[in-house]
């Protein structure tokens, strides 16, 4: 086999074939003929001596052999990339991409802007955020950094602990004026409670008292969301009553939009974190934006800035 074959334009061409599983829909992408799609997999089989690709009439999916090769395709064309990032950064400023996946309602509501402010200081990095609730697979979906809130299993992940975000209880003071207000957590059983169907255990709530006693609710009511920003809205319409991270709600407790209840019984709260790809960690420009949002995420309200490792 002429080890010539096996070119990075054709390997860029089959890791977007796998994950788009279209050829059509990889050459409107590039900007190519489907022919040329057609001919990169074959020449790249060709060269390799394993079928990489399964093609039907509806879908093309990847072979045992191509989902191995796949996988050492995304770190060869990552280590690629790096290469070029970081001769390019010796002459100037930090350039280049960044993949970024955050947990939705926190990425519209803080992250977002942190990205503009980002930017504005390194005018050559771009960025590409990903808001998503869902636990993603970081190296497939070619992402660098990941921000989640809640208990991560993924020991594969270089992980910096950002802090603990705070939840408070609140409604609207309209929703209280006619419903009334809690006064311990089992009034909670007799008013409209706002749930969130894609967190686990949404049904019951935990309050730890003033005295140290922990306090288990049965938590019903008629409306279920699976976003946090829909949970905002519906809090802001007199709908109910629900568990708020602060950062979400800030401005409407500001305002008097929202007000807590229960302030003497807390709510235990949410660890935040970064995940970072081990092999991403020695690119500059990725190491620039860990550090910056590790230091701007733990001043926003609500966040319990974690501890530092010793």
């Amino acid at each position: 086999m002429d080890k010539s074959e096996v070119t990075l334009e054709r390997m860029r061409t089959f890791v977007r074939v796998a994950e788009r599983g279209s050829l059509s829909a990889v050459a409107r992408e590039l900007g190519i003929g489907q022919s040329t799609v057609t001919r990169h997999l074959r020449e790249l089989e060709e060269a390799i001596g394993v079928p990489l690709l399964s093609r039907t009439t509806r879908r093309v999916t990847m072979t045992d052999e191509g989902s191995r090769y796949y996988a050492d395709s995304i770190q060869i064309l990552r280590l690629v990339e790096q290469a070029g990032d970081e001769a390019r950064s010796t002459r100037g400023a930090p350039a280049g991409t960044i993949r970024i996946s955050c947990t939705a309602a926190f990425g519209v509501r803080h992250v977002s802007r942190l990205i503009f402010s980002f930017q504005d200081r390194y005018p050559e990095i771009g960025i590409d955020l990903s808001l998503t609730d869902e636990r993603i697979d970081l190296v497939a979906e070619g992402v660098d950094i990941a921000l989640r809130l809640g208990p991560l299993t993924d020991s594969s992940m270089k992980l910096r602990a950002l802090g603990q975000s705070r939840r408070v209880l609140v409604a609207a003071p309209a929703y209280l004026a006619a419903r009334g207000t809690p006064v311990v957590p089992r009034d909670l059983a007799g008013h409209e409670n706002i749930r969130m169907s894609n967190i686990a255990g949404s049904d019951n709530l935990v309050l730890d008292g003033p005295d140290g006693e922990r306090h288990a609710v049965s938590f019903g009511g008629r409306l279920r969301v699976d976003h946090g920003l829909a949970a905002r809205e519906a809090l802001a319409a007199g709908r109910g009553i629900a568990p708020a991270h602060h950062w979400l709600i800030d401005d409407l407790l500001a305002t008097g939009g929202l007000v807590e209840i229960l302030p003497d019984y807390r709510l235990p709260p949410v660890p935040l974190n970064m995940l970072i790809v081990p092999e991403r960690t020695g690119i500059a420009r990725v190491r620039l934006l860990v550090d910056f949002l590790a230091e701007e995420i733990a001043a926003i309200a609500g966040i319990e800035r974690a501890r530092p490792e010793r």
